[in-house]
């Protein structure tokens, strides 16, 4: 599966690809010109994180797929401040520039949701941040850790 390169994690630590994870995951994909990722998408991360801490591997990718196409250097700064003084988000973020990222994992749009079992088995594909989507997310995570 193509993933970040290390050096695209522009907040947090690097995560490895699904393949090498040892817990369930959920990775996002979101771009900060979307209403949807930022109003209802980074909440619901944050939310997720604060219910399933270390048993989840979270990741939020911001993509230029669906956006504008805008150079490095006027993306990162905006989305570190985002990430470390805005949302104060406890998870990684990477950034997927060309958005290629997206397209590989056939996104329909942002947010898209991608969670997969320890090891790296897709499980489900979302897209959206309305409730539904959340809901379906929430309970396929609960499954995976064996819920509260």
């Amino acid at each position: 599966m193509d993933w970040p390169a290390p050096e695209d994690f522009v907040h947090g630590d690097p995560l490895p690809p699904p393949a090498d994870w040892d817990r369930p995951g959920l990775v996002m994909v979101f771009n900060l010109e979307c209403p949807g990722c930022v109003s209802r998408g980074i909440p619901f991360l944050k939310r997720l994180h604060a219910e399933f801490g270390d048993r989840v591997g979270l990741l939020a990718l911001h993509t230029s797929r669906g956006h504008r196409l805008l150079p490095r250097g006027d993306v990162e700064p905006t989305l570190v401040r985002f990430a470390q003084d805005y949302a104060r988000l406890p998870f990684p973020v990477a950034l997927d520039l060309s958005g290629d990222l997206a397209r590989a994992w056939e996104t329909e749009g942002t947010p898209h949701w991608l969670a997969f079992a320890p090891g790296g088995e897709l499980l489900r594909s979302v897209y959206g941040s309305q409730e539904n989507a959340q809901t379906r997310l929430q309970y396929l995570l609960e499954e995976q850790v064996g819920g509260d």
